[in-house]
């Protein structure tokens, strides 16, 4: 268990980088199975989902090596063993293995998957997508002679599911069509990545056509990740400060630019980079998280705490419509709000030093912006679920003038 010490009140002002995101590294590195060869993914974050995803992969008989800023994957002798539950339930991108060993090895036990434990995440669509393209479900497993060209369709657009669909289609004796799929940025990274395998395959305003063609090793460069810069972003304005973000994908997230413009903030764009800082007077916000390109629902736990400190705001998220478990420990930082039947309302609130534990990712993150936000000493415990998704928390913070430290529980 890991503990966050912040002594905040502090403005946040200068530039980072934004690393690799996680959202997209993580399909990339289990679709590495289905290649049988040795791919190159750059720009891959040094974070804890990451390196449970390898580890699973190691687990599996593959080879990973590191040179500098390039990680190489060779996952010619893989064979199949059932990982552990402590590691698939440590991510939920374990539920990539549900494609990934279904095209590899044709057998697939469906062991139990974990994450944020914010919603309930059924993995039924996943299963009808494996069972479209011929699997059978045995139990607790699924299996396959072979998987054979057809047609998904997805009742939701669960980017889950449409990384396994794709998985199963580059995989399949014939063509795929995968109606109702998810359009967000890292399901478009994780369809470079199996172009640059050698997959054919198109997109349409209906569904995305795959068709047969032999795979070979992945050459692709993680796309930056928007929720980390969007965090940054928002750690700005919370602390009364400017920061820049290079290295984002700025065309991924007008969504968000729209928000923090509603909000009052003047956002800056140059190239790949972004600033934000308040010209304006804050004002009362909305936010109705939706699947891209609406506004994404990892960052409405960061926009609760953004409202907080301006003029208040109402939250719906119809991804996971009951994602507000953060609240209560956002209250002991002096952030008012309300649960409502479809929502939640947040008050005007001044921030205030206080200790809490991280409830989530995204969750916890909210917490950490908070105590920046709030003049004195904070502690967040149970950090290590903030660390799965932002690489060099504390040297980035640091480099933008906070106070703060991550420190082992003893």
């Amino acid at each position: 268990m890991k503990t966050v010490t912040v002594r905040g009140g502090t403005p946040l002002v200068g530039r980072t980088y934004i690393s690799g995101s996680k959202n997209a590294a993580l399909p990339m590195l289990f679709a590495t199975m289905i290649t049988g060869d040795v791919s190159r993914i750059r720009a891959l974050p040094n974070i804890g989902d990451v390196r449970v995803a390898i580890d699973i992969l190691r687990s599996l008989g593959a080879d990973v090596r590191f040179n500098g800023d390039e990680c190489l994957i060779d996952t010619s002798r893989l064979s199949y063993t059932e990982p552990s539950e402590e590691q698939t339930r440590a991510i939920r991108a374990s539920t990539y293995l549900i494609g990934a060993c279904l095209s590899r090895f044709g057998v697939c036990r469906l062991t139990g998957f974990g994450g944020c434990g914010f919603a309930a995440r059924p993995i039924d669509m996943h299963v009808d997508a494996c069972l479209a393209l011929g699997a059978r479900l045995e139990g607790d497993t699924l299996f396959c002679d072979g998987l054979r060209g057809g047609e998904i369709r997805l009742r939701l657009p669960s980017v889950g599911a449409t990384v396994n669909s794709l998985m199963l289609a580059v995989s399949a004796v014939g063509e795929s069509r995968i109606y109702g799929y998810a359009r967000e940025p890292h399901v478009r990274a994780l369809i470079d990545f199996l172009r640059s395998a050698g997959a054919d395959i198109t997109e349409t305003d209906e569904y995305i056509c795959v068709s047969p063609r032999p795979l070979h090793g992945a050459d692709i460069t993680v796309v930056g990740d928007m929720i980390e810069a969007g965090t940054y972003l928002a750690a700005g304005l919370i602390t009364d400060g400017r920061v820049e973000v290079r290295g984002c994908p700025v065309g991924h997230m007008d969504a968000f630019f729209d928000f923090l413009g509603y909000l009052g903030a003047n956002v800056s764009v140059h190239g790949d980079s972004a600033f934000a800082e308040y010209k304006k007077t804050p004002r009362r916000a909305f936010v109705k998280a939706e699947p891209y390109p609406g506004f994404p629902t990892d960052l409405q736990p960061i926009s609760a705490v953004l409202m907080a400190k301006a003029r208040g705001g109402s939250i719906r998220d119809t991804v996971f419509p009951t994602r507000f478990g953060y609240l209560a420990p956002l209250r002991s930082f002096g952030v008012r709000s309300e649960i409502v039947s479809d929502g939640c309302e947040i008050t005007p609130s001044v921030l205030r030093a206080s200790e809490a534990s991280s409830p989530d990712l995204r969750g916890g993150a909210a917490l950490l912006l908070a105590a920046l936000g709030a003049p004195g000493e904070s502690r967040i415990h149970s950090a290590e679920l903030i660390l799965r998704g932002y690489e060099n928390l504390d040297i980035k913070l640091r480099s933008l003038g906070a106070d703060i430290n991550i420190n082992s529980d003893l």
